[in-house]
């Protein structure tokens, strides 16, 4: 198996355990709002960027040092779900690109209807 298959292999197991793990065994209700949208993993599998959204009212930057704060809980769960020999450390990212996406849309619907 080729190496970056399998580190796309494995960060599409950890974004589907997070996901799980957020939604089941989290008790904030504030993390029950977001959604994960990507993943960098780092070669050696020892750093994982994990991009997020949210549908809450609060700040992206509020948000996203919430998670932050329950990254080593979050990563402890993952350790008991994903068989791998160390579990990268986990940094959440506000993902812009739907904003950036939505208000790209929004100018070119202007212009066309000018």
């Amino acid at each position: 198996m080729n190496n970056t298959h399998k580190i796309d292999r494995i960060a599409s197991d950890i974004i589907k355990y997070l996901s799980n793990i957020i939604y089941t065994e989290t008790r904030d209700d504030l993390l029950k709002t977001i959604t994960l949208t990507g993943i960098k993993l780092s070669k050696d599998l020892s750093y994982a960027k994990i991009y997020f959204t949210s549908i809450s009212e609060l700040s992206h930057k509020e948000i996203e040092k919430e998670i932050n704060e329950a990254s080593p809980y979050l990563r402890g769960c993952l350790a008991k779900v994903i068989d791998i020999r160390n579990i990268p450390e986990l940094n959440f990212q506000y993902d812009e690109s739907i904003e950036y996406g939505n208000k790209i849309e929004k100018i070119i619907d202007k212009i066309n209807n000018n």
